[in-house]
């Protein structure tokens, strides 16, 4: 029998006394704890079982802890990765322009890609007509996955067209995964943002273990066009990203005056 239940309390509950509530004694003492870079980010805490014994209570009442302090986005709670402090969310501006890896580079951060699939579909409506083709015509389907610094940030799907872009699963895999180095390559020098859409939900399994999150953790969903500088569409591509890495950061006016004779 545990000290809660000979206590009468039931597992996970918040039993009172003059500090508090127990759990949120716990929560308070390991986010003091954080505070003083006992653990830094990235740092995975003492697991459920251990702290329980520390404390002389249920491991219930500690995962609450970890719950709240997951609530304050101290900590990130995965499966099969424990309790880790919260490393800061990537910052990811959104301009007229969109780069992950220069993004990163400005960051002192190293980003990588690596193409999952690619396949030659019909192209159904949605996607053919961001791209202001007639619906059925072939396209490109290529996923990849991009990292930073080794730890998974997003997933996206890209939408191309075959004709304008012939063999680009291979144009792609040699670019290692730029679209904007696979673009070059097409003699692509530079194109733009027309529009992304944002909007969140929760992580499907495939997502999570892709992403290396918790099932059913937060995810960011962004979809987007990009552009010839005619801002004639060439590139539909929707993104997944771990909402505990990345923040989205809009600036419609980024990067004018930096790139002259560039559409305002």
């Amino acid at each position: 029998m545990t000290q809660e239940a000979a206590r009468g309390i039931a597992p996970g509950a918040a039993p009172e006394g003059e500090g508090g509530t127990v759990w949120r004694r716990i929560a308070d003492e390991l986010a003091a704890a954080i505070e003083r870079e006992e653990y830094r980010p990235g740092d995975t805490l003492p697991a459920s079982v251990a702290l329980a014994e520390r404390y002389g209570v249920h491991r219930h009442t500690v995962r609450q802890a970890f719950r709240h302090l997951a609530d304050l986005g101290l900590v990130t709670v995965s499966r099969g990765r424990g309790t880790q402090v919260t490393t800061p969310r990537l910052p990811y501006p959104i301009g007229r322009r969109v780069s992950m890896r220069t993004n990163m580079g400005k960051l002192g951060i190293t980003g990588t890609s690596r193409m999952l699939s690619a396949a030659i579909v019909v192209g159904e409506a949605p996607a053919c007509t961001a791209l202001r083709l007639k619906a059925g015509t072939p396209l490109w389907r290529v996923r990849g996955v991009s990292l930073a610094d080794g730890v998974p940030m997003g997933t996206g799907t890209h939408w191309l067209s075959v004709e304008r872009f012939p063999e680009f699963d291979r144009a792609y895999r040699e670019a290692a995964g730029s679209i904007t180095a696979a673009f070059r390559s097409y003699g692509i020098a530079d194109y733009v943002r027309l529009s992304t859409r944002l909007t969140a939900r929760l992580a499907d399994e495939a997502e999570a273990e892709l992403l290396q999150i918790a099932p059913e953790a937060a995810v960011m969903i962004s979809t987007a066009i990009d552009a010839l500088p005619d801002l004639t569409p060439i590139h539909l591509v929707s993104s997944v990203f771990a909402g505990e890495r990345m923040e989205m950061v809009i600036e419609p006016f980024g990067d004018w005056g930096r790139r002259p004779g560039t559409i305002p």
